[in-house]
């Protein structure tokens, strides 16, 4: 085992190392990239043809990837991508960044990983690191993943492969921290299975490389920093209903706790969560939970604020509607922003397209802009958003509603032409004429 890692260890200082990434998303191709970048080979599985093909080419389909980076790692042979899964046989390092959606009763759908584990253990051979980034229940790593390896390879983990857990930390459109500079939390069973997979982290990022006693610890880390988020989201997404019903400006108190230098962190109201980790991340943890007969009360009555968001901003548009004397059914609505966060493209779990879906359910007609998400697919359904707004369009609608504050909007025009704004982000704070706009 000694004479193994130390093997190991010299491949990793002389970059001899192939790596692989299962899943080239938008956790899985700014990681292969990054491997690239430190001078390994590595190479990119997906189910995917169309993002196959786009990375040999070396056209980017990834916001937090620099165009040009991949162009030029595919033009040296250093990054490649495939379908043919037999591939693993040629790689030392594997990471699994697949998705973890929740079925359809709001349980994890743990498919994608179980396939990719699946996958790996038809070619897996001696020496080789693996290592699940998707986020996952405490346990997956240890009660999923390595009986299906074991099985599969014949081979024992900790002895002839090494096993761990380190959680992706991909915020999309983060101008500060990508990839390459956030820190890293492994955990791997066994220690000599955590000092190569943490040596190899080393190898390709900048930030910190944090090591805990096992995967499970890990996992859980990773969902704790989400489920925070959660939490505290649900909070002020409740203070600013009652403050509503208080005749109070939930913004104008959070800028005055936020003065506080210690003990406060500002959280903000919106029209729900989105992405692929706040909004499910909870939902694993409650599942895990029940298997010990606990129930996780407070995140549980977080997660019920947070996901009847979407009904409370419909509810809201219609008491404002009705204000104007205008019915909600057959009001026409423009909707601003579909994607889940400011200036990005990404819509997955996306509050806004779950606005839409229960403004339409009460008759309304809704249109919507997205200067990032021309188009969405919602159910198999192709929805297309407008081209552009102007003047002449806008005092059309019976009201306008903003639901992700883009910063490449023209909000003075929108308030200078709409009818009634219902702005559920306050992105028109600084708008000094504010007659026809209602913040949430």
């Amino acid at each position: 085992m000694e004479i193994l890692k130390q093997k190991i260890l010299q491949k990793i200082e002389n970059r001899e190392i192939v790596a692989g990434v299962i899943g080239l998303g938008y956790v899985g191709l700014p990681l292969a990239v990054e491997k690239a970048k430190a001078g390994f080979k590595t190479i990119g599985f997906d189910i995917q043809q169309r993002k196959v093909e786009m990375v040999n080419t070396g056209h980017n389909y990834i916001g937090d990837v620099v165009d040009s980076d991949l162009e030029l790692l595919v033009e040296k042979g250093l990054l490649s991508a495939t379908t043919d899964f037999s591939f693993v046989q040629n790689v030392d390092f594997i990471a699994i960044c697949v998705p973890t959606p929740l079925d359809k009763h709001q349980e994890p759908d743990i498919k994608y990983v179980r396939d990719a584990a699946m996958a790996i253990a038809k070619y897996l051979r001696k020496g080789t690191m693996v290592v699940l980034e998707s986020t996952t229940y405490p346990g997956t790593t240890e009660e999923l993943i390595r009986p299906i390896l074991e099985k599969g390879s014949n081979l024992k983990c900790g002895e002839e492969f090494y096993l761990g857990f380190s959680p992706e930390r991909v915020d999309p459109g983060n101008l500060i921290y990508k990839t390459k500079n956030t820190p890293k939390v492994v955990g791997a069973i066994g220690e000599d299975a955590k000092e190569v997979i943490s040596a190899m982290y080393r190898a390709v990022l900048e930030g910190d490389i944090y090591t805990v006693s096992s995967p499970a610890i890990a996992e859980m880390e990773k969902i704790l920093e989400n489920t925070y988020r959660n939490i505290n989201i649900g909070l002020i997404n409740e203070i600013g209903r009652l403050c509503h019903e208080m005749e109070i400006s939930v913004w104008e108190v959070i800028d005055a706790a936020k003065t506080k230098p210690y003990g406060f962190q500002a959280f903000y109201p919106g029209p729900g969560l989105g992405g692929h980790c706040i909004p499910l991340d909870p939902y694993y943890l409650t599942w895990k939970a029940r298997e010990y007969g606990f129930h996780t009360t407070l995140i549980e009555n977080s997660m019920v604020i947070n996901d009847s968001q979407p009904e409370y901003c419909v509810e809201r548009a219609m008491h404002i509607l009705n204000r104007y004397k205008k019915a909600i059914n057959g009001a026409k609505i423009l909707m601003l922003g579909v994607a889940y966060k400011q200036d990005i493209d990404d819509y997955r779990e996306s509050p806004a397209i779950k606005v839409i879906e229960e403004l339409e359910k009460v008759g309304a007609e809704v249109s919507y802009y997205d200067p990032w998400v021309p188009e969405y697919y919602k159910n198999g359904r192709r929805v297309k958003g407008l081209k552009e707004i102007f003047p002449e369009m806008i005092e059309k609608f019976d009201l306008v509603m903003i639901t992700t504050a883009h910063t490449n909007v023209d909000y003075g025009m929108i308030q200078k032409y709409a009818k009634i704004i219902f702005d559920t982000k306050n992105v028109m704070k600084n708008l000094k004429n504010r007659d026809n706009i209602e913040v949430l």
